[in-house]
């Protein structure tokens, strides 16, 4: 379920609140081949899968940067806001990649809202502490802060 807030008052009440889970996201080869050509990160574990299948995962697996890079738009599956004139992301924390992400897994995102403060700007900091979980896996995918400013 979406929580949704309006400006930046309502989202320092969100302080310490755990948002869920986003849906499920299939990883597919298309999906990493097109991150590779993005990036120029055409190592073999990632784009072939022939490689892949005799290598130490046994199947191409996702790059860790596309890996975070999707918690973007699964953290919109979390928390909507309106009401404020920009949000833009400010950084990351403690982020860590404890478990390969293989092609053809599903993955969600599972977030808390940590502290949020105020800005200069008439802003707020949100401190999000988030897990990427792989379906049917003991271990996450990545887990870190993921830090976002909002205005007013």
């Amino acid at each position: 379920m979406t929580t949704t807030v309006h400006g930046v008052e309502e989202l320092k009440v969100l302080a310490g609140q755990d948002l869920g889970s986003s849906d499920w996201l299939e990883i597919t080869q298309e999906r990493v081949g097109t991150f590779a050509d993005a990036t120029d990160d055409h190592q073999w574990i990632h784009v072939d899968e022939e490689a892949a299948a005799s290598g130490p995962f046994g199947v191409t697996i996702a790059h860790g940067y596309l890996t975070l890079s999707l918690v973007i738009p699964l953290f919109q599956q979390l928390l909507q806001i309106s009401g404020v004139s920009m949000s833009v992301n400010y950084g990351l924390g403690k982020v860590r990649f404890p478990a390969p992400v293989p092609v053809g897994s599903r993955i969600r995102l599972t977030g808390k809202v940590g502290s949020v403060v105020e800005v200069s700007g008439g802003g707020v900091q949100m401190e999000l502490d988030f897990t990427v979980e792989i379906d049917g896996s003991d271990k996450p995918a990545c887990v870190g802060q993921a830090l976002y400013r909002h205005y007013s």
